[in-house]
């Protein structure tokens, strides 16, 4: 897959206004991690994933520390851990990312399955790269709470609304659900070089179709679970 960035930024401030350089600059980097991604084949899936980094990363388009670093919660407590060479290391697991991803259990499975050392040093979740892989495969998968992309998003079903437990239960979801529809479109808009389901657009420009208050989406989105 590849993504015109002059179409995608064009189409994308046109559906949410304009953006600062640091917000550019994020999604310029999700943007190259998607199309270096050979696991996203359906669309949507990109669509809901930006969607969800929109929402949990407060419009900054970076991975963020959570705010409150996790104080008052049983994930915010200092944890001691010890790596195989018998160095110590006290951290305290609270969310980082595209995802906020939090736990100390999380950050180890992280850490084994893409090979790196995040539990020791839990600050490689705030790399993009290493946010953006942390991402695609914990909504792929399921591994944040048993539930991925492909049990909301496949064939003709599109369920933006409820793919929000693939993160956290329903909080925000119709908020979320109408960010990806507009990534949708803005994103059908901007592909160049084809994936599932996505066919090359013209050589003209094209402007995305995005939703008409009282016209239902091309793409239908299935209202429920609140």
């Amino acid at each position: 897959m590849r993504i015109d960035r002059d179409r995608f930024f064009a189409a994308y401030t046109g559906a949410f206004g304009a953006i600062k350089a640091s917000q550019k600059q994020g999604l310029n980097d999700l943007l190259a991690a998607a199309e270096g991604d050979g696991n996203i084949t359906d669309i949507r899936w990109l669509a809901y994933m930006f969607a969800t980094v929109k929402h949990e990363c407060g419009d900054e388009w970076q991975p963020i520390r959570e705010y409150s670093r996790g104080k008052g919660r049983p994930y915010g407590e200092p944890v001691t851990v010890t790596d195989s060479a018998g160095k110590t290391y006290t951290n305290v697991y609270y969310g980082r990312g595209f995802v906020q991803l939090t736990w100390k259990g999380n950050y180890q499975q992280m850490g084994t399955t893409l090979k790196n050392r995040m539990l020791y040093e839990p600050d490689l979740a705030l790399n993009p790269e290493i946010a953006y892989q942390v991402m695609s495969l914990g909504m792929r998968t399921g591994s944040f709470t048993g539930k991925k992309l492909a049990n909301y998003i496949h064939d003709d079903v599109c369920d933006y609304v409820n793919a929000r437990r693939i993160i956290n239960g329903t909080d925000q979801a119709q908020r979320i659900a109408g960010y990806a529809v507009k990534l949708e479109a803005i994103l059908r808009a901007s592909v160049v070089a084809a994936m599932p389901g996505v066919p090359v657009p013209s050589a003209e420009p094209v402007a995305p179709v995005l939703p008409v208050p009282g016209v239902a989406p091309s793409i239908p989105v299935v209202q429920g679970g609140m």
